[in-house]
């Protein structure tokens, strides 16, 4: 039997029924024999199953026959599941994966598509995952992929990076599309790190264009911006080059430059005056720039990172400086506080 063959007549498990997840079932779904799409609520679960819809995500993609969506674990991983694509938040990362480690097999390939770090340890998830689960064949799943566009078949494209070939090979297989196309890897580190700080600087894109703000001040950030990540990258143990492929780059630019992204949208009503908790709450899906910011910052000030945008978007989010004081104070910089290279 081929790796296509195997992958076609295999059973998938999807983490999480929001957007992203709700996306990559139906990418899933035309590569394997079933995708069972596991939601906390039942009413989400009879709705997605009897009218072919996710209600409150993704509501005009018209799920593929494939895809079954459930709210029992017990229903989820029996009989057996081939392949895991975890699209929970980083917040409930640990204490889910701990929750559902007596579920796993252990020879499971796993592929996580969560951009984000876990909170004061700075741990990524495919740590957490490794530290959590049984099985040890995990990859990342990451790149601009805005899960509206993807849900309306717009052209687009991800890395799926891991230590592991099998690992790549199954994203390949599963996640291939006419539409999609998938770029293995192997720097996991540099892949995790480049989703989880581009989330940052989309907080300030969308507080500059609220700003109304033109292209020379949009591109001095992702540019400086960029600058930031491979700093901090590189500091964290990831290859420089890697932020200058899809996965950074790449997922930089598509989340700095449209409002379906949530940081991008935080960023907005930061600069129109709004507090975060009034964002957040107005917000009801997962902003991960938000946290990602605190503890990055806090981590950059102590190992003495310089990373002058995201400082400056933590004052915003603490909510005692406006945008424009941020933006004059950027500015003022002494010269001699930024390198070229």
């Amino acid at each position: 039997m081929t790796k296509k063959d195997f992958w076609n007549k295999s059973t998938i498990a999807v983490m999480g029924g929001g957007s992203w997840g709700t996306a990559l079932a139906q990418i899933a779904a035309q590569n394997c024999g079933e995708v069972r799409v596991w939601v906390r609520d039942d009413d989400q679960a009879r709705e997605m199953n009897s009218n072919r819809v996710n209600p409150d995500y993704l509501p005009d993609l018209k799920l593929n026959p494939k895809i079954k969506a459930l709210s029992s674990l017990e229903r989820v991983f029996e009989p057996k599941v081939q392949a895991v694509i975890w699209a929970l938040p980083s917040s409930v990362c640990r204490e889910q994966a701990r929750n559902l480690a007596h579920y796993f097999k252990g020879d499971e390939v796993i592929l996580h598509a969560t951009k984000g770090i876990e909170q004061g340890s700075l741990k990524r998830i495919s740590e957490i995952l490794t530290e959590e689960l049984p099985t040890r064949r995990i990859g990342v799943i990451s790149g601009p992929n805005l899960a509206d566009e993807i849900a309306r078949g717009e052209p687009a494209g991800t890395v799926v990076a891991s230590a592991f070939e099998e690992v790549i090979d199954a994203g390949v297989s599963l996640l291939t599309t006419s539409r999609f196309r998938v770029y293995p890897g192997h720097d996991v580190i540099g892949v995790e790190w480049a989703g989880t700080l581009k989330n940052i600087l989309a907080i300030s894109a969308g507080a500059l264009d609220e700003m109304k703000m033109g292209w020379n001040s949009r591109s001095m950030m992702i540019t400086r911006g960029l600058h930031e990540m491979v700093r901090f990258g590189v500091a964290m143990g990831a290859n420089p080059s890697t932020f200058l492929g899809l996965a950074g780059i790449g997922d930089l630019l598509a989340t700095c430059s449209s409002p379906l992204s949530r940081n991008y949208r935080v960023g907005q009503q930061l600069a129109q005056g709004k507090p975060i908790g009034e964002i957040l709450k107005e917000l009801g899906n997962t902003a991960e720039g938000v946290r990602t910011t605190e503890t990055v910052h806090e981590f950059a000030k102590k190992n003495k990172i310089d990373m002058p945008i995201t400082a400056a978007v933590h004052r915003l989010l603490q909510a005692n400086v406006s945008v424009e004081q941020v933006l004059q104070d950027l500015m003022s910089r002494p010269a001699g506080d930024d390198t070229i290279t």
